[in-house]
């Protein structure tokens, strides 16, 4: 592949150009890639040798003035819409539509750059919520990054970028969120203050066993093994624009069959016989997904609805609101507490590693590292 470079002799502007002659087309004439607007020779030439390496390794990438919005929405989205879970594509719309495209969707894909990002997720932080009440949190603005970071990813494989913009941007660092927890005595008043509640099992058994509340909400009676008191993690509910969808589990490790407590099983034996006089009662009314938690007519909760439902009872009983994750949290919590390993707690939540459950309640480990200190001191000096 050959190239030059040549001066125009008339017209105004920067004088330099370079042209390549790229062989010929598939009709036999001939292909040349040109460009101009330099102000010297040497920039020209300098301009000639990096298109034509490029050409030579295979990274060339066709200029074009494609927006990031138009290719984020018209091109990306579609791209992946099949190869992501439900709940991770409206994810990443509503971040793309309702953040990216509005503030950086007119820049060029080809001219973004990461100080582009970094103002973009600077003014994300600091008013980026869309009533104009300030900002986003550092979680949200890292969860636009790491969209961005995939988009633009996508964009390198698929050769419209020749380099990914956001692995060099710096997102904001998130700051991790103050856990807000029951302790044991509070847990047994909220448990006291809904033994009368449609849904008491449910509460129990999110608070003895920390599953998620989208885990419960996707549980069938077939997941259940209640002669040998065992519950199977299967799938989860959760809510895609405000209907509930069925999903995976979150990790691969959020496949996980948990022990029972005798008190949570006899919950479950009981729920178990309302729900059958339940179905009874609605007659042809009633609509059959084998759900362990369900709406009087056997069709599945939104799990926003539970939640609000949650919080409605927990203010009732005066307690502070945790959140109905709060009630996860309080379990592992409790249980860290209590001397369960952190590895059994971790298996039990379905976290992808005992690191995310040393990371998240750490602040549960200070006595038990001033206990474990004592104890191997005792062993080792005999006293």
């Amino acid at each position: 592949m050959k190239g030059r470079v040549f001066q125009r002799r008339r017209g105004k502007g920067l004088p330099w150009s370079y042209v390549v002659d790229a062989g010929r087309d598939q009709s036999g004439r001939r292909k040349q890639r040109m460009k101009g607007g330099f102000r010297t020779k040497a920039d020209a030439e300098r301009a000639l040798r990096e298109l034509l390496h490029s050409l030579d390794t295979a990274s060339y990438v066709e200029p074009s003035k494609r927006g990031v919005g138009q290719y984020l929405v018209e091109e990306w989205l579609p791209a992946i819409r099949s190869t992501v879970k439900p709940t991770t594509f409206d994810q990443y719309r509503m971040l793309i539509v309702a953040h990216v495209q509005p503030r950086i969707g007119d820049i060029g894909l080809q001219a973004l750059t990461p100080a582009h990002l970094n103002a973009l997720y600077g003014e994300l932080v600091s008013s980026g919520r869309k009533d104009g009440q300030g900002g986003l949190s550092t979680k949200t603005v890292r969860h636009v990054h790491t969209t961005l970071r995939k988009a633009l990813g996508d964009a390198v494989r698929w050769g419209r970028l020749a380099r990914n913009p956001a692995s060099l941007a710096d997102p904001p660092r998130v700051l991790a969120p103050e856990l807000k927890v029951w302790d044991s005595a509070q847990m047994r008043k909220f448990l006291a203050s809904v033994r009368d509640d449609r849904l008491y099992a449910a509460w129990l058994l999110l608070a003895t066993t920390g599953v998620r509340r989208g885990e419960l909400l996707g549980l069938r009676w077939e997941d259940l093994d209640l002669e040998r008191a065992k519950l199977s993690v299967r799938r989860a509910v959760t809510v895609v624009r405000g209907e509930p969808v069925a999903t995976e589990p979150k990790t691969a490790k959020g496949r996980r069959t948990l022990s029972l407590d005798p008190a949570t099983l006899a919950a479950l034996c009981a729920h178990l016989q309302r729900q059958r006089e339940e179905r009874i009662a609605a007659g042809p009314a009633w609509q059959e997904f084998g759900l362990v938690f369900c709406r009087a007519d056997g069709s599945a909760f939104n799990p926003e609805a539970v939640s609000r439902h949650f919080m409605h009872r927990v203010a009732a009983v005066g307690l502070p609101n945790i959140g109905i994750h709060g009630l996860r949290h309080s379990y592992a919590t409790a249980a860290l507490a209590a001397g369960v390993s952190a590895k059994v707690v971790s298996e039990r939540l379905g976290h992808a590693s005992v690191a995310i459950t040393l990371d998240v309640y750490s602040h549960v480990l200070p006595a038990h590292d001033e206990e474990a200190a004592s104890k191997v001191a005792a062993h080792i000096l005999g006293h």
